[in-house]
């Protein structure tokens, strides 16, 4: 079996994931330009305005408050040195070994193993374990799995995310207000062109789906870049893909379905896909053997 470099993983699910962010910008593009020639240019920068203003209103709200959305969603609460130590230890360790700083980290009630990382930056961060981790793992599955959350932590993948769905979210409001536009009618003088007219609203249906398609591949990408990443913070795949093996046998979690992309793999064990937030777990392991 041919060994890959965690660095080079690394590397190349990045570009992967830039590609795929440059693909929802050409999404975008591609619907102003087809609903600008369906209508006048002063109507197509009204929808655009407002599209953005309330896509950027609403994002900049999740994104500064994501940490709290999130451990308030699961119902989380605060570690204790002294009762977790070893969370502790492990964490403290890692963050040594990697340069970042300790982020805050909590609890949450499951018997299912899983884990997830959260906050806008590595200065405000949160890492947040389940209590069916902290009793089913040993010490070196434990430590693959913080690592993997302390990974997302420093790819900025928070941050890298909240733009994908900035972008995405606003393909959507543009073509909902494209598409309800249709309905008020308006001046003969305002549509230009019939054909436009008609692959505008083509694409307006299906630009929001390909958006989120792609946001969903960005988000696998994601998995592969904090797993190698987690290679690279403890030196060794042993205890990350043993931890995958243990999560693989486990039942689904009972989350909502919102923060269900931020765990470490996909609480409701669903078939992998292209409407999957993670990538299969087989799949992970496979490419952990081989750094």
């Amino acid at each position: 079996m041919e060994r890959i470099s965690f660095y080079d993983q690394i590397a190349r699910n990045k570009r992967k994931s830039i590609v795929l962010m440059f693909c929802i910008f050409l999404i975008f593009v591609l619907l102003g330009f087809l609903i600008s020639l369906a209508f006048s240019k002063e109507y197509f920068f009204v929808v655009m305005a407002v599209a953005i203003v309330f896509s950027l209103s609403y994002i900049m709200f999740t994104y500064y408050y994501s940490d709290k959305i999130a451990l308030m969603s699961v119902r989380a609460f605060p570690a204790s040195r002294t009762q977790h130590k070893q969370y502790y230890d492990i964490v403290e360790g890692l963050c040594l070994a990697s340069g970042l700083p300790m982020p805050k980290l909590y609890i949450m009630k499951s018997p299912q193993i899983n884990a997830f990382a959260t906050g806008r930056n590595p200065e405000n961060a949160v890492v947040c374990v389940t209590t069916g981790a902290l009793e089913k793992l040993n010490k070196q599955e434990l430590e693959g799995v913080l690592a993997h959350e302390l990974g997302h932590i420093a790819n900025y993948d928070i941050r890298f995310m909240t733009l994908a769905v900035v972008m995405v979210g606003i393909i959507s409001i543009v073509s909902e207000i494209f598409l309800r536009s249709l309905w008020l009618g308006g001046s003969e003088g305002e549509k230009k062109n019939v054909l436009f007219l008609l692959l505008g609203i083509l694409f307006a249906i299906l630009a929001p789906l390909f958006a989120m398609l792609v946001q969903l591949a960005i988000s696998r990408k994601r998995e592969f870049t904090a797993d190698a990443t987690a290679v690279k913070f403890t030196r060794s795949p042993t205890g990350l893909i043993n931890a995958l093996k243990k999560i693989k046998h486990d039942v689904p979690m009972h989350v909502n379905k919102a923060v269900a992309p931020l765990f470490m793999s996909d609480p409701f064990r669903k078939i992998s896909g292209l409407f999957s937030t993670h990538p299969p777990i087989d799949e992970r392991i496979k490419a952990l053997s081989r750094m």
